[in-house]
């Protein structure tokens, strides 16, 4: 009897291993701990590339209908932290997103890239004020419960975030870091 129990334990965590290793998660080539030249703005005092990083996503969520993707710096001394990207109304059969999209026209079709705290419709890099130790960069992709987002290219970033989050079914982030 005892043996049964133990094999019922350790098959019952074998398999709730099994089930948490297999859940929504965000992969990027770009996005490896601290963030490299390419992810830096070229403005604001900062000499980068600007380049958008590549993403993907697997273990699509049940029920997910579109997605939706965020960069954001709470690490900001702004008070409410730095929304650097904002991209909404992407179809739940797209995957991924290549190296650049933004800056190159090269997003998915019928995807939104929201108003950013830089004012614009972009990703736009990280610049960091001079000395102000390491920020936290959290890049997110949200699985959607709706086709589309009430969000436009004039949405505020707050206003999106607010919006993303409510219909949000799952999410997954990568945490990067830079300082100047």
């Amino acid at each position: 009897m005892i043996r049964k129990i133990k094999v019922f334990i350790i098959s019952s965590i074998i398999i709730c291993q099994s089930i948490n290793a297999s859940g929504f998660i965000l992969k990027s080539y770009d996005l490896k701990g601290q963030l490299s030249i390419n992810q830096v703005l070229n403005g604001f005092g900062c000499k980068g590339n600007n380049i958008s990083p590549q993403l993907s996503w697997q273990h699509i969520p049940k029920g997910t209908k579109s997605f939706a993707i965020t960069m954001y710096d709470k690490n900001a001394p702004t008070g409410s932290g730095w929304w650097h990207w904002i991209v909404v109304n992407i179809d739940n059969k797209i995957n991924y997103i290549k190296k650049g999209a933004s800056n190159t026209n090269s997003m998915p079709t019928n995807s939104i890239q929201s108003k950013n705290d830089f004012g614009k419709n972009s990703f736009d890099g990280v610049c960091p004020p001079v000395d102000d130790g390491y920020h936290e960069y959290i890049t997110t992709i949200y699985a959607i419960d709706i086709d589309k987002l009430p969000i436009t290219n004039k949405t505020q970033p707050a206003m999106a975030g607010f919006i993303i989050n409510s219909y949000t079914i799952s999410k997954s982030s990568i945490v990067t870091y830079y300082k100047r």
